[in-house]
């Protein structure tokens, strides 16, 4: 897999990211029912230790969700969601040197997040939501676009695709499109591919063999399969014994020119990182 040439500066309200070589995004899911870790971080003072250690050890992001969108998982008003992660983003933009990343679908989460520092919009429904189109442009934030079919209630039952690749590439050049008609250029925008959403574990091994094929589309690329159970099919392991699986994975992805890597272990995806950006550099 060789990389396509994107443009690699993102700026995120104040920061810029350089994505010519992979950012590690460390996640922070302060939910009571997240696959991983849910319930871990609700405090906010655990939130907020949890942040700073993922900053201590080279995140350059932290990923901060307030609805957990797992397969089945049930979703949540905004008020919810807002009382979960407002404090939260507040707290780390003000204390912390990192982009805040806001892991959600609802224009009052988007405008909120946005006024309280977050620097870039994270949504696994793509902006379809009615209004997130909206609020992500008013913004003026980067935003990260997912391909994803249906809700987490319903997406396992969604997996039927005629040709996988083509499909998620459409889907994907169809939300640039409409991000571009709202008013967010295409250099405000990354791509996800949505490994584990709507995607059956052969799917998902497909989808990202052939990840420079979504590469053409021309913007960077995030890709988020730590400890997912795409691992634990292969490797026949819990979540939390995931971690050399996730590292696999990282590591492959780091060789197609990935952008962003949404992570759990910010360290040890750090260290892959640079292993396999000094054997790529090397004479």
């Amino acid at each position: 897999m060789s990389p396509a040439a994107v443009s690699t500066r993102l700026a995120c309200a104040g920061r810029v990211l350089d994505l010519s070589h992979p950012q590690v995004m460390g996640i922070l899911n302060v939910t009571p029912d997240s696959f991983s870790d849910g319930g871990r971080f609700l405090a906010l003072d655990n939130a907020l230790r949890h942040a700073e250690a993922m900053v201590i050890a080279g995140a350059t992001l932290v990923d901060v969700g307030g609805e957990s969108t797992r397969p089945g998982a049930l979703k949540i008003s905004d008020e919810e969601e807002l009382q979960r992660v407002a404090p939260v983003i507040e707290a780390i933009a003000a204390r912390l040197d990192v982009v805040v990343s806001v892991d959600t679908s609802s224009p009052a989460v988007i405008r909120e997040s946005a006024r309280l520092g977050a620097g870039l919009v994270n949504d696994v429904r793509a902006l379809q939501r009615d209004g997130a189109l909206q609020a992500a442009a008013e913004t003026g934030l980067p935003v990260c676009l997912m391909h994803m079919r249906g809700e987490p209630q319903t997406m396992q039952q969604l997996t039927h695709y005629e040709y996988l690749l083509a499909e998620v590439h459409d889907f994907l050049q169809l939300r640039i499109r409409a991000c571009e008609a709202a008013g967010i250029p295409a250099g405000k925008i990354v791509l996800d591919p949505g490994f584990g959403f709507a995607k059956t574990q052969e799917q998902n091994l497909s989808l990202f063999k052939h990840l420079d094929c979504l590469q053409k589309l021309g913007r960077p690329l995030l890709v988020g399969v730590s400890r997912k159970s795409m691992i634990g099919a292969v490797l026949g392991r819990e979540a939390k014994d995931r971690l050399c699986g996730s590292l696999a994975l990282a590591a492959l992805a780091t060789t197609c020119g990935v952008g962003i890597l949404r992570v759990h272990d910010v360290a040890e995806t750090l260290d892959v990182v640079r292993m396999v950006g000094a054997v790529m550099a090397a004479r």
